[in-house]
């Protein structure tokens, strides 16, 4: 990686640098939009005791899934945690911390982080649960909780295209928490399906400017669907 092309060719200089202990920031919703060889990459690593924060944590057998399997994560911050037996058998058996937070909130706590605001104040989850210990604040006659922003030493994101500087753009859904993901992370790692030269992608179409992405490498996607429903005829 030399000057402003961030472009790597392995895996393991796209992940270089991640040690046992670190909070990763994780695009990604369900299955869509994952940086599926990152993850396997950090499988590969055997790095332990890691905090994940992503809306969700893949299947079993997919996405940060397979990292569960491997016990190698201590610490989940998301919004849902259907879809994952792994993941419910570690939770009650007192194997992994799960922090629950909304999922407009999530998208906020990385987006704040990313801005540099440390915290704010949202009126979602007064009143439940998630209000506990934290403090409350009264605007205009509603109550509202303060929420602390969130970054990670690393984020694992993945894109349509990049050019070599990083710029990227999103293809549809897989869009979902890429863009605030990318932002939160003190390196941010991105896997996209094609790279281009700097100059190729119009400005009006670069959702994720380039300042803030550290490492890019292509990739190779799987795109597994997570349910399959058809219908009968």
């Amino acid at each position: 990686m030399a000057g402003f092309d961030k472009v790597v060719d392995t895996y393991e200089q796209a992940m270089s640098g991640l040690t046992d202990g670190m909070t990763v920031i994780a695009g990604g919703f369900g299955l869509c939009g994952i940086p599926e060889g990152l993850i396997a990459q950090i499988k590969t690593m055997k790095t332990s005791g890691l905090t994940f924060v992503s809306n969700n944590c893949g299947v079993d057998d997919f996405g940060l899934g397979i990292l569960l399997q491997e016990k190698q994560i201590k610490k989940m911050i998301s919004s849902y945690v259907g879809e994952n037996a792994e993941f419910e058998r570690q939770y009650l058996a007192g194997e992994l911390e799960v922090e629950l937070t909304p999922q407009g909130t999530l998208a906020e706590k990385m987006r704040a982080g990313g801005a540099g605001i440390p915290a704010f104040y949202t009126a979602t989850g007064y009143g439940t649960p998630v209000a506990e210990g934290k403090e409350v604040k009264e605007f205009n006659g509603r109550q509202y909780i303060l929420e602390e922003s969130i970054t990670g030493e690393f984020a694992i994101i993945r894109a349509w295209k990049a050019d070599k500087m990083g710029n990227l753009v999103y293809r549809d859904t897989a869009m979902n928490f890429n863009p605030m993901a990318a932002t939160a992370g003190k390196t941010t790692v991105v896997e996209v399906e094609e790279i281009v030269e700097v100059g190729e992608l119009k400005p009006m179409e670069i959702q994720t400017p380039g300042i803030y992405v550290d490492r890019i490498i292509k990739g190779s996607f799987e795109k597994r669907i997570e349910r399959l429903t058809l219908a009968k005829n």
